[in-house]
């Protein structure tokens, strides 16, 4: 069966007044249907922008080029009003802040039944039935009431549930979480993840989940790509990953991370020093200035993402770790 998300060789700039920043710099990957590719790295590792070039909601001094297609059509950079038949229908977003993505004017009601008359055809009546019963399969508790309120009624917890039914409403094959847990407390980030995790069991979709946590990585993807200052770093299954990384930043982000099947006597580790500057990419390795482990070459010579063990692949140019 082919990916349902095949990227090949991306690229993603924005001009600025200070030069072009390469936000994303020339990844490939794929994501194949009924799989969660999660997606980790420092801010500003390129992780977002990836799958905003992909969606076509780039800022307006944004380009993207390489390929992108979905379910083996080209989409990349395709007109807006073509790309509307797939985007929010087939493949669908939730994003990072609800708050800033429902419109505060329009009741959940009006926003939820606005998709599905426009891109499902239903009549006002059967497009509200719809959205109360998405509502509750999100467990948005008293949803024939709910339904009816503003977002800014909700709380943040139930904010990126409606944000998630929204996602649903087409059925979509593939569902991209940008940070779908970001800003919530413990225990309603466990209840979102599992239900992110329930409905992937119970309709099949793929999953591309951005995130900076690789707690919630552990616990909901089945593949992991690490990104670094624009760059794949790392991709593996998400246990051979976790139990031996094969990249320094790899290493690095799973020593600073707390864990509970381990004794620690010390601190937790940092990685040290700073992301390059996306407008000024160092020569060589990009992570070089940061790495214990950078000898010569780093310094001279860029490694190439290559393939070191079945279904694993890193940019980096020691053999092993």
């Amino acid at each position: 069966m082919p990916a349902i998300l095949d990227v090949r060789n991306l690229n993603t700039t924005f001009s600025t007044p200070e030069g072009t920043v390469r936000a994303v710099n020339d990844v490939s990957f794929a994501i194949e249907p009924g799989e969660t590719l999660g997606i980790v790295g420092e801010s500003g590792s390129g992780k977002s922008q990836i799958f905003m070039s992909v969606m076509g909601l780039l800022a307006k001094n944004g380009r993207a080029e390489g390929s992108v297609r979905f379910k083996g059509k080209e989409i990349l950079n395709l007109p807006v009003e073509e790309l509307n038949t797939i985007r929010g229908v087939k493949m669908s977003m939730i994003f990072q802040d609800p708050m800033t993505s429902l419109n505060p004017y329009l009741t959940v009601r009006r926003q939820m039944t606005e998709v599905l008359e426009v891109h499902r055809g239903m009549s006002e009546q059967v497009a509200l039935k719809t959205a109360i019963d998405l509502l509750d399969i999100v467990q948005i508790p008293e949803a024939k009431r709910r339904v009816h309120m503003y977002p800014h009624e909700f709380s943040g917890g139930m904010r990126q549930r409606v944000m998630i039914a929204m996602a649903l409403l087409c059925e979509p094959e593939l569902l991209i979480a940008d940070e779908p847990t970001t800003a919530l407390d413990v225990t309603v980030q466990a209840q979102i993840l599992d239900l992110l995790g329930k409905l992937k069991r119970e309709t099949g979709m793929a999953i591309a989940l951005i995130t900076h946590d690789l707690g919630v990585i552990a616990r909901l993807a089945d593949r992991v790509m690490v990104m670094y200052a624009g760059e794949i770093m790392e991709r593996a299954d998400v246990r051979p990953l976790f139990k031996s990384p094969q990249h320094p930043y790899t290493q690095g982000l799973l020593r600073s991370m707390p864990r509970l099947d381990e004794h620690r006597i010390n601190r937790l580790q940092t990685i040290g020093g700073q992301p390059p500057n996306l407008q000024h990419l160092p020569e060589g390795c990009r992570f070089r200035d940061r790495c214990p482990y950078a000898f010569d070459r780093c310094a001279i010579e860029k490694p190439l993402l290559r393939q070191v063990a079945d279904g694993r692949v890193k940019t980096c140019h020691l053999e092993s770790l």
